[in-house]
């Protein structure tokens, strides 16, 4: 599903980031059935509480592979190196816009 970046960034400031909890777990889901693949986003979030954040390190950089296999860029390693600077607002916010890209040339299909 396509999202308005702004309205999303401005709800996850809003809500104090439980909006952001939200928002990263619904792109997980959406890339994660786009690609036919399994990776739940509830566990993905799971694993970033019990891990203390490194797990969620760990899928901003594939978030990168899992785009380019739908057909974006990988942009893998600059989701990261956002992340770990505690930009993580905008490590999603460069997520959503290259998945609403790949959504763009899959036309209405999908």
């Amino acid at each position: 599903m396509k999202r308005n970046i702004a309205t999303a960034i401005i709800l996850s400031i809003v809500t104090c980031g439980i909006y952001q909890l939200i928002w990263y777990i619904s792109l997980n889901d959406e890339v994660q059935r786009y690609n036919r693949d399994n990776e739940d986003g509830v566990t993905v979030l799971l694993l970033s509480i019990v891990t203390c954040g490194i797990y969620y390190l760990i899928w901003n950089y594939r978030m990168g592979q899992r785009i380019e296999k739908a057909g974006g860029r990988n942009e893998g390693v600059i989701y990261l190196v956002l992340s770990v600077f505690g930009l993580s607002i905008v490590s999603l916010a460069l997520m959503q816009v290259a998945f609403n890209d790949v959504l763009d040339q899959a036309g209405p299909a999908y």
